[in-house]
């Protein structure tokens, strides 16, 4: 940010004569703010930002580069938080649609989508889409749906076999189911089918709908993923491409490989997650930001 904040009262090309900015302040040159704009003391507003008319920026808010917040968008600030809270803070690339209302000491990362007329009371992950009040997520940007490209190893039948994804790595397995009268089963082999041996086993369950699990990639460690209850939706990023994929079937699984990151949302009252993995727990192994994940898959 600049040493010189601009003030309220500076004619500048960006800033309407209605629009208030405390002296204490900081407004990139590059940033364009509309009329009846109300920064507050401390905030930032980063180079190339976008602010509607009739938004209102709290109190010591951080707005990072390329952000846009449409019209009468709050986005409220540390005058507004309980003593010792975090900054508001919204990251590179994100969206705030007009009417939208983010309370206090939050952080919305890279490239999130907040919908209009959304009441934002949690953090938002990076390239999540959310909406409603108070506001879930919805979804995520630049994804696909579902298996793509070439089947792999598909039977006659079209039901057992691996797909590939838009993402590098990841597959969808789908595993037979012997029916019978007694009661049904599904199976499947690891190193034949699922391309690795695992040393551990967790289970998510009893998730409320509006959380989301996982949030993370790792360094080695592989997993497999089956959700033998209910469904839930995983989203998986490699960097370059996101895809999500629907587990809803105890006979369907999604292998990830390491460096994926991976999320876990839309979980049904009654969903059961089974996670198969390739290491035992370690903490080191975990990336758990999405911003460093970036930059260890994109180094040379």
């Amino acid at each position: 940010m600049s040493d010189e904040p601009i003030m309220a009262d500076v004619a500048a090309p960006s800033i309407h004569p209605s629009t208030f900015v405390s002296h204490t302040a900081c407004v990139e040159p590059g940033a364009r703010l509309g009329m009846r704009v109300t920064i507050e003391r401390g905030a930032e507003i980063g180079d190339g930002a976008q602010v509607g008319d009739g938004v209102h920026i709290g109190a010591d808010v951080r707005v990072g580069t390329d952000v846009r917040i449409g019209p009468h968008a709050v986005i409220l600030g540390t005058d507004d938080a309980p003593p010792g809270a975090a900054r508001t803070e919204l990251r590179h690339g994100v969206r705030v649609g007009a009417s939208a209302t983010l309370v206090a000491g939050l952080l919305v990362e890279a490239n999130a989508v907040v919908r209009p007329g959304s009441v934002v009371t949690r953090s938002v992950p990076a390239g999540a889409i959310v909406e409603g009040n108070p506001a879930t997520i919805t979804g995520y940007v630049d994804m696909t749906t579902g298996s793509h490209g070439p089947v792999v190893a598909m039977v006659p039948d079209g039901r057992t076999g691996t797909e590939q994804t838009a993402v590098k790595g990841v597959t969808v397995h789908h595993f037979p189911i012997i029916p019978d009268l007694r009661g049904n089963l599904t199976v499947g082999e690891f190193e034949r089918q699922i391309p690795f041996v695992p040393l551990r086993y967790f289970m998510v369950f009893g998730v409320p709908s509006r959380e989301i699990r996982g949030e993370h990639a790792h360094l080695q460690c592989h997993q497999f993923l089956i959700c033998i209850r209910g469904s839930c939706a995983v989203v998986a990023d490699d960097g370059q491409r996101r895809v999500e994929v629907v587990l809803d079937s105890p006979n369907r699984g999604l292998y990830l490989p390491p460096m994926t990151w991976g999320v876990q949302y839309k979980y049904t009252p009654d969903a059961m997650l089974l996670v198969f993995a390739s290491h035992h727990y370690d903490a080191n192994d975990y990336v758990r930001d999405h911003s460093a994940f970036l930059k260890l898959v994109q180094a040379p």
